[in-house]
């Protein structure tokens, strides 16, 4: 029998409650229609509700709809807004922070003046940056336009780099060679600019970085000795390049952990300009203490807020990089290869406007642009990451592992796989010091032209070529790179298999 429009309210109206009742909520009380000889129950105005949510209890006055919270979840509900957003602000100033970070390093640690070109050489030293790797030799430098345009020059040939930003965004058009004349924001171009290409950098401290890609040892002296920066106003009488050499110094450029990472955030937010695309996270900081033009001094709240967001923001960045949930992240479907850096060659600036995969990549790495992203081939390098092996676990320094790279890597230079700690996300720490292996070294291949990989604690027998020793204790990930990759790395019909335990 068909139910009556009343039957099928009053159905719907106990459905309704219990949906309510179930999510922890009650529906609002409403005056009942009395009946001779009965009472109207009703709700007492004093009465709260507590609401049990992800973040705790709630309390509010009446029920949820109709009441206000109470004093100390009012204090709850602010405390957790401020740490939501510095978890995030985390996320979204990775490249800057690492930025400053490496800045320092190179000044205050290596002792670096302001312009001059440092020589990265030594496994030693590059520990002290992120997922540096092992086998190019690298030239870098740090400079503050502050003080006057700069002049930097780029061989044309023999190197690989680029001009970049303080949020370590390529300068457009500066990853070709040429002889550039950089301009702080807000500085006019000189009138005597014929020779230069004038760029203008979106913030006062940018940075040279170029990598040596020459095999002839004659070539590549040859290359650096055209590899120059200086003052603008020195044009005439240009100072003699005296590359500072970093040696085997023990230094590190890596982001900091706890308050110093807001510190060195505060840094940043008072040296360079607000981004218009940055406007909401600057809002998003100052309940925080960190604003433009005033003193960083957080008080308990505060400190204890930010202390709390730096370890889970990095813990978001450490999921968000090892376990990516990007489109199109995957090399192939058969393997745990990811593409390191999903930036689009053909739209680059796009990249920082992604908040997630910029924060996957400068998590673990530093710079980024066109020329490290390649959709075609050309002079470039391409790199692929695994954090998992065959199984779907994670890569441990105590098991022992057998990376097979297939014959006819799809390259022009060479190829290398190279481990990083966990921790540090820089070169492994190991005894032998020795973190990757190169098609540029003497490896032993087997009878068809595989070239197997061996990781782990110990060297297996007749491989010892061929091994990258582990710690035992300690996490680790791998990149491999394709030094000028060819068809078949961007069509992906060349497999790279996982990582396998042995």
């Amino acid at each position: 029998m068909k139910p009556s429009r009343r039957e099928t309210i009053a159905v719907l109206a106990g459905a309704g409650s219990a949906a309510l009742s179930a999510a922890g909520m009650t529906a609002p009380t409403h005056a009942q229609e009395a009946k001779p000889g009965e009472r109207v129950a009703t709700k007492s105005s004093d009465e709260t509700q507590n609401i049990e949510t992800r973040i705790g209890r709630l309390e509010f006055t009446h029920d949820f709809a109709n009441g206000y919270p109470t004093d100390a979840t009012i204090d709850k509900l602010y405390d957790e807004r401020d740490f939501q957003r510095a978890c995030q602000a985390y996320l979204w100033s990775l490249p800057a922070v690492s930025f400053a970070s490496w800045q320092r390093g190179v000044t205050k640690g290596l002792g670096a003046k302001n312009g001059q070109i440092v020589a990265i050489l030594s496994i030693e030293a590059r520990r002290g940056i992120l997922t540096a790797n092992a086998t190019t030799p690298y030239y870098l430098g740090f400079a503050d336009l502050s003080t006057g345009p700069l002049v930097m020059v780029i061989p044309p040939r023999g190197v690989q780099g680029g001009i970049s930003d303080a949020w370590q965004q390529t300068i457009p058009g500066t990853e070709s060679p040429g002889t550039y004349l950089v301009l702080a924001p807000g500085q006019k171009a000189p009138d005597d600019v014929v020779g230069y290409t004038v760029r203008n950098s979106a913030t006062l401290n940018i940075f040279l970085g170029a990598r040596l890609t020459d095999t002839d040892p004659e070539k590549a002296k040859e290359a650096l000795a055209n590899l120059r920066m200086y003052p603008y106003a020195q044009r005439d009488n240009p100072p003699k390049m005296e590359i500072f050499d970093a040696g085997t110094k023990a230094w590190s450029g890596l982001p900091p952990r706890g308050m110093e990472y807001w510190q060195r955030l505060d840094e940043v937010i008072q040296a360079e300009p607000i981004e218009p695309r940055d406007i909401f996270f600057h809002a998003m900081l100052r309940p925080l203490g960190l604003e433009k033009g005033e003193p960083f001094r957080p008080d308990t709240r505060q400190t204890k807020i930010l202390t709390d967001a730096a370890l889970v923001g990095e813990a978001m960045a450490k999921a968000n990089s090892a376990d990516r949930r990007f489109k199109g992240d995957t090399y192939r479907s058969d393997a745990h290869w990811d593409f390191a850096l999903l930036l689009d060659a053909d739209d680059p600036d796009g990249f920082w406007n992604l908040l997630d995969e910029r924060a996957s990549w400068f998590y673990e790495a530093v710079g980024a642009g066109a020329a490290m992203a390649p959709k075609r081939p050309g002079p470039s390098s391409a790199y692929l990451s695994a954090y998992k092996d065959r199984a779907g676990e994670w890569l441990d320094g105590g098991r022992s592992y057998r990376l097979r790279v297939p014959p006819n890597a799809p390259i022009k230079l060479f190829w290398s796989v190279t481990l990083y700690d966990v921790g540090t996300r820089a070169l492994i720490l190991n005894q032998q010091n020795i973190a990757d292996r190169s098609s540029r070294m003497d490896l032993r291949k087997n009878g068809d032209g595989s070239v197997d990989i061996y990781c782990g604690p110990k060297a297996p027998a007749g491989f010892e070529k061929n091994w990258i020793p582990t710690v035992a204790g300690k996490n680790w990930f791998a990149y491999f790179r394709f030094y000028q990759p060819t068809e078949a790395y961007f069509d992906r019909s060349w497999p790279l298999p996982d990582f396998e335990q042995v």
